[in-house]
């Protein structure tokens, strides 16, 4: 029997004894005699039914829970799924789908939207023989090393391609880094973060919106990726992806 199964069978049980009110209707016409008894029957009743509802509770509170697989965590995991990689946890957007493709070397995992595949997520994991992720240098150095993350299209001029956005032909602006940061977990491991907006040479987004997320664990380096069209960024997209980017963690 699973849990939702247990939650409806306590719920009829708690329905079926007779209302509270005709039971002090009762009370009221009785003897003195049979007022105690009455009393006595009511607060069995009561005590019942309590035992029934904190008995409903946990199962509830188990059924929901469930989704907590990190443990550690809390808050709202409306709109994603947790996930445990090899050696990391992070929460998938639920309406994302699985994908086979292999963007890079080392891709662990790699996610799509279900809508539009423009917005997606990659995991990768390659060895390294620095022990954190400062041993590679500032982030500056670090983003030219993994350039290739962003796509050519986005790190070059000059190549032939059809006019996208308002672009010209045969030109694609270079990446243009919004933001970057070094965090650090409860673990004091740190992360080199950078959220980044690239301009491609396909479709009619007028851009992509790339958040990325890197640190050295065991002898690995990881890097998550997730992207979204311009567009598709502030029609929803966005929460998806900063929500999946900010629970990236690595063991």
């Amino acid at each position: 029997m699973n849990c939702t199964s247990k939650i409806a069978s306590s719920a009829r049980v708690v329905k079926a004894p007779a209302p509270r009110a005709s039971a002090r209707n009762v009370v009221a016409r009785a003897s003195a005699n049979q007022d105690q008894v009455s009393r006595r029957a009511s607060l069995g009743f009561l005590a019942g039914a309590a035992a029934l509802g904190l008995n409903a509770n946990p199962s509830l509170a188990a059924y929901g829970e469930a989704a907590n697989v990190f443990g550690s965590k809390s808050g709202n995991f409306t709109g994603f799924t947790p996930y445990e990689g090899d050696g990391y946890s992070l929460l998938i957007p639920a309406k994302w789908n699985p994908s086979k493709e292999k963007d890079f070397p080392g891709t662990d995992l790699r996610y799509e939207d279900n809508f539009d595949a423009v917005n997606n997520l990659v995991v990768t994991i390659n060895p390294t023989s620095k022990s954190k992720i400062t041993d590679f240098g500032g982030q500056d150095a670090f983003l030219n090393e993994i350039s290739y993350i962003l796509g050519n299209s986005a790190m070059a001029t000059g190549f032939e391609s059809k006019s996208e956005g308002g672009f010209k032909a045969n030109t694609v602006a270079a990446a243009s880094i919004l933001g970057t940061s070094v965090r650090k977990d409860k673990e004091g491991k740190e992360y080199y973060t950078y959220e980044i907006l690239t301009r491609t040479a396909d479709g009619d987004e007028g851009g992509r919106h790339q958040l990325i997320a890197a640190t050295v664990s065991k002898g690995n380096l990881y890097i998550i990726k997730i992207q979204a069209g311009d567009k598709r960024w502030f029609k929803g997209a966005k929460t998806e992806c900063l929500g999946t980017w900010e629970s990236f963690t690595v063991v």
